[in-house]
């Protein structure tokens, strides 16, 4: 109200419009708000709103019900995946406007647009129970979903190669690493995990068949995304292929080898199989169609009890390595 009332006043009296009118100020602030971006989606993502200035959420949003009768309210917080990467993006605009003068590219050049890898990490937080806990009853295990920009190139009509403008100089530091989403769940409790990530999971399926519209350096301009799941360690990769835990006999998350074989051959180890079939293993372990004993149905499956819900790269999973560096 000052302000309007000065607004008015040097209007009145000078007859001239020094200060901007109340609703210009404030949408130039809500711009400088963080995660405030305007972007969109070409094709628009689907099951995924369009709104684009959403802060932080329910981790559970549009989950009925309860997760275990833990107060559903509490258990997860995160950003929307789409949000978060535009936010990054609009983060990096100076580096990536710095990285196309650095090849001196300038605007006009015929591109298919930008392509971001981004780097997926997840893993456990440790006990973060209250010592003298009044809380609300809890998991007291916390688990970080989290993602970093290892670079963003453009491809130039006619060249071979694509031209890196922007590499991220340290790729494991806790401040180049974005959180996503924090959860109270214990990372081996493979229902809620799913249950939490679930969304994630949709929204960055979503994701991979369209490409982001952001303005950079004042000009509209095309994203497209490419995720790899190489931050998680070998329990989460487990937990993530929905494999039996680290005690198991069946040791890799995509072969069929057991300790005893691994340990007696220590050279011809191979991928044998793909995501894919660890999704068909899990469905005859649910399933049972054979009707076998437990036994004979944990060797038919080879340790795949759960269902696999966020591929990871098939490339050599952290086992095969282990065995291969032995």
């Amino acid at each position: 109200s000052q302000y309007h009332k000065m607004y008015r006043t040097v209007k009145a009296t000078s007859g001239r419009q020094i200060f901007q009118p109340l609703h210009t100020l404030r949408s130039a602030e809500k711009e400088l708000l963080p995660g405030f971006h305007q972007f969109e989606w070409q094709p628009a993502l689907k099951n995924v709103s369009s709104a684009c200035n959403v802060g932080i959420i329910n981790g559970l949003a549009g989950w009925m019900g309860s997760v275990d009768d833990v107060p559903v309210e509490t258990i997860a917080r995160r950003f929307r995946y789409d949000v978060a990467l535009a936010a990054a993006l609009k983060d990096l605009e100076e580096d990536i406007v710095d990285g196309l003068k650095e090849h001196g590219l300038d605007d006009s050049v015929s591109t298919e647009g930008f392509k971001v890898v981004i780097k997926e990490s997840c893993d456990g937080m440790g006990d973060v129970s209250e010592k003298h806990g009044g809380g609300p009853a809890l998991p007291e295990k916390a688990v970080r979903f989290s993602f970093t920009i290892m670079s963003i190139s453009i491809q130039i009509d006619g060249q071979e190669e694509a031209i890196t403008i922007f590499q991220e100089p340290k790729p494991n530091f806790e401040l180049s690493c974005k959180p996503l989403c924090l959860m109270f769940v214990d990372e081996s409790d493979h229902e809620t995990l799913t249950a939490v990530l679930g969304p994630v999971v949709a929204e960055r399926n979503a994701m991979k068949n369209s490409r982001l519209i952001l303005s950079i350096g004042g000009l509209p301009r095309f994203f497209h995304f490419y995720f790899r799941g190489t931050g998680y360690d070998e329990k989460m990769v487990r937990e993530m292929e929905g494999l039996e835990a680290s005690g198991s006999t069946y040791i890799c998350t995509l072969c069929d080898s057991t300790r005893l074989e691994a340990s007696e051959n220590m050279v011809l180890h191979s991928v044998t199989r793909s995501h894919e079939e660890n999704l068909e293993r899990y469905e005859i372990w649910r399933t049972n169609p054979f009707s076998e004993s437990v036994e004979e149905l944990r060797d038919r499956v080879k340790g795949v009890s759960a269902k696999p819900f966020m591929e990871t790269q098939p490339t050599l999973d952290a086992l095969h390595c282990d065995i291969g560096n032995a």
